[in-house]
Order: C-alpha cells, then sequence, then structure tokens
C-alpha cells in the first residue's frame, strides 16, 4: 500500500502527499491537458505509480479510498512464520541441532543478528536504489546525469548535489529529498 507519492509534469512537480491527494492534482492537470506527460513515483520505493483515472473525481477518489479497517477478532495473532527449505551442509545441521531451542530458533537469531549488524548498509543500499530509480526515470537525459549517479553510489552528497545544480528545482529537490529520507 503506497502511503506518499509524488507526481510530475515533465520536470515540474504538480503535486506530492497521500495518493488522493496527488490523484486529485493529476486529473485536475489531465483536465486541463489531456496530452500532458505525467510520471508519479512511490516515495518509499520510486518506482513508478500507475492510477486508475477513469472518470469523474469522485469516482477516482472513492476507488482510491483505503478499504476499512476489519475489526480485530480474539485469539492468537498470526505470527507470519514463512515454511520454507534451507539447504545447509551436514556440520550446519549438526551445529544447528546443538543449539538451544533447536534449529528454527537458532536461525532466526542468526538472521536478527546479521540484520542488525548490516542496518545502516542495507539502509543506505535502498536508499541510492530509490534515488537512482527515480532519477532514471526523469533525469536519464539531463547533463552530468553520469556524474551525478556516480557520486549518489559513491555516497559523496555534496558532489551528488553539485553534479544537479543545473537541474529543473523541482527534479533536483526530489533527488536531494530521497537521498536524505532513508537515513
Amino acid at each position: 500500500m503506497i502511503t506518499s507519492c509524488t507526481a510530475f509534469e515533465g520536470m515540474t512537480r504538480i503535486a506530492s502527499g497521500d495518493v488522493l491527494t496527488v490523484a486529485r492534482a493529476v486529473k485536475t492537470t489531465l483536465d486541463a491537458n489531456p496530452t500532458a506527460l505525467l510520471l508519479i513515483f512511490d516515495d518509499t520505493t520510486s518506482e513508478q505509480v500507475e492510477l486508475d483515472l477513469r472518470g469523474s473525481l469522485d469516482e477516482i477518489l472513492q476507488r482510491l479510498a483505503p478499504p476499512p479497517a476489519a475489526p480485530s477478532t480474539a485469539g492468537r495473532p498470526k505470527l507470519g512464520v514463512v515454511a520454507r527449505e534451507v539447504t545447509l551442509l551436514p556440520r550446519h545441521w549438526e551445529w544447528l541441532g546443538t543449539q538451544s531451542g533447536g534449529a528454527s530458533v537458532a536461525l532466526r537469531k542468526l538472521v536478527e543478528e546479521a540484520r542488525k549488524a548490516s542496518a545502516w548498509q542495507d539502509a543506505l543500499r535502498q536508499q541510492q536504489e530509490t534515488t537512482y530509480r527515480f532519477l532514471s526515470a526523469l533525469a536519464g537525459n539531463l547533463p552530468h546525469f553520469e556524474e551525478a549517479t556516480r557520486a549518489l553510489f559513491a555516497n559523496n552528497r555534496e558532489g551528488f548535489a553539485e553534479q544537479m545544480a543545473t537541474w529543473p528545482p523541482d527534479v533536483r529537490e526530489h533527488a536531494l529529498k530521497l537521498m536524505r529520507s532513508s537515513l
């Protein structure tokens, strides 16, 4: 579920916020100019968002409105455990068999430790990929695109901003926002 998105008409940001706010602005833009070139990006991932803009504004907003929350039920909540096959060497299975709580508990603990140890690097990589996805879609033909992306992946924030200095302000500001948002 998309919580926040941003719409661009060409290189100009026309709306940013929740899906309903952005849909309203996009529909208004399309009503005024049916041939407008619009792109909508999920603010978390920079994946492009497709909205069903058929019909009146009220019909569009009704389709996009979140469904009512399901009432909570009594009892134990689902834990979200997923069973999958894991292939390990015999010595790994032997070691897991000696662990308190068994193999599943030991594997969950190991995964959690690894997640905590690499959290910063994972967040940085995700942030860079999100920013790159946006730039590739909107700024790929702008001057210094390659240099900007090299600075992005080198985590050179000053160099990244310098390479985008001549870009349209809305594109530059959104890219910098994406770069800052994850860390």
